[in-house]
């Protein structure tokens, strides 16, 4: 399969007015193989990355337990003694990796996050729904909330700055010539998709006030750690290229390897039906017949991880074929059911590209 075939397919969706610009990114070897920017942007245009941001936040927690500094089975209360309050005790670092911490839906506006003390005040509101651990149920921004405080508490630092610089230190030691890929950063700066001279472009009109509230700038610095990261398709291929590589070895390659190879919650997914198949951070594609309801296309291997995201946005890399691939969005479709068959589709041209 060529890569003119997945540029084309991409360009459909724009071509129709489904969505208003896109890009796409192939990468192997270290390398950039492909990268197409197709709409109403150009390739220097950075977008909200949604979702995939989990695994930015989830590659830094692995540079912290790799380093000894956080490990999996720590009870988040004994580093963060506001969330101990209305009896989440007994969730830790594992639970909120998985999504299986008990409290997907708990509620946190950006500009309560953005800071020590709103988290905090914030954690301390929050009730468990089930018990932690008994199952399983996406955690859209919750759980990330808290990962972003506990990577706070042991690194020293602001967790926008501590996850940007192991994606920078990540990309650095890779192939990637420039960096753009951030969590939080300038609100002059960064935009949902942005032209290279500066203009903002908008995402479209759904339904669902929080999504749009990604268009204002103080929501963009906030740096929302489950789904608010900013870059280029390029930037996240890469990303996952140095996950594929470990070069310089910035993660302990133990911990990397169970990070981005190694099931640990194979519990129902609510939606699905189908077994969860997550890492400590990321979704393996798995053997089963049933990777296109884990985000992946048909074509990939067992072994494949990904980090799905909102409107069709998904990244993913294969240690078999060493091919990444990332696609990012403006376009927020109202018809979900599309843009998961958009994402499936282009996943699977992806894998079939040699």
């Amino acid at each position: 399969m060529s890569v003119e075939s997945l540029i084309s397919r991409a360009r459909r969706d724009v071509d129709e007015g489904l969505v208003p610009s896109c890009q796409l990114a192939l990468a192997r070897g270290g390398e950039l193989i492909a990268f197409e920017t197709i709409g109403e942007a150009s390739a220097a245009s950075r977008y909200t990355i949604f979702s995939v941001t989990k695994a930015l936040v989830a590659a830094a927690v692995w540079r912290l337990v790799g380093d000894g500094k956080l490990r999996y089975e720590e009870r988040v209360a004994d580093l963060v003694p506001e969330f101990d309050a209305n009896g989440k005790r007994s969730v830790i670092v594992d639970h909120l990796l998985l999504h299986t911490a008990g409290f997907p839906r708990a509620p946190m506006r950006p500009e309560e996050g953005a800071v020590r003390e709103g988290r905090l005040a914030r954690f301390a509101t929050w009730r468990l729904d089930r018990e932690p651990g008994t199952s399983t149920e996406y955690h859209p921004t919750a759980a990330h909330w808290v990962l972003a405080e506990l990577i706070e508490c042991v690194s020293g630092q602001d967790f926008r700055t501590f996850v940007t610089a192991t994606a920078d230190g990540a990309l650095t030691l890779g192939s990637g010539d420039a960096l753009d890929l951030e969590i939080g950063g300038d609100p002059a700066d960064i935009g949902t998709v942005e032209r290279g001279d500066g203009d903002t472009l908008v995402i479209p009109e759904i339904s669902g006030d929080l999504l749009l509230r990604y268009n204002e700038p103080a929501v963009r610095a906030a740096g929302v750690p489950g789904a608010g990261a900013t870059g280029t398709a390029a930037d996240v291929a890469l990303f996952f290229q140095t996950l594929l590589h470990n070069p310089g070895e910035q993660w302990n390659p133990e911990v990397l390897a169970d990070g981005t190879g190694v099931v640990r919650n194979a519990m129902p997914d609510p939606y699905t039906r189908v077994a969860a198949n997550r890492t400590r951070g990321v979704v393996l594609a798995g053997g089963d017949g049933f990777e296109s309801l884990r985000g992946f296309g048909p074509g990939v291997s067992p072994r494949a991880f990904a980090s799905p995201g909102l409107g069709g946005q998904v990244a993913w890399a294969d240690p078999e074929s060493g091919l990444s691939f990332a696609y990012l969005t403006n376009g927020l479709d109202a018809d979900l059911v599309r843009a998961f068959r958009r994402s499936i589709s282009l996943s699977k041209l992806a894998a079939a590209v040699r």
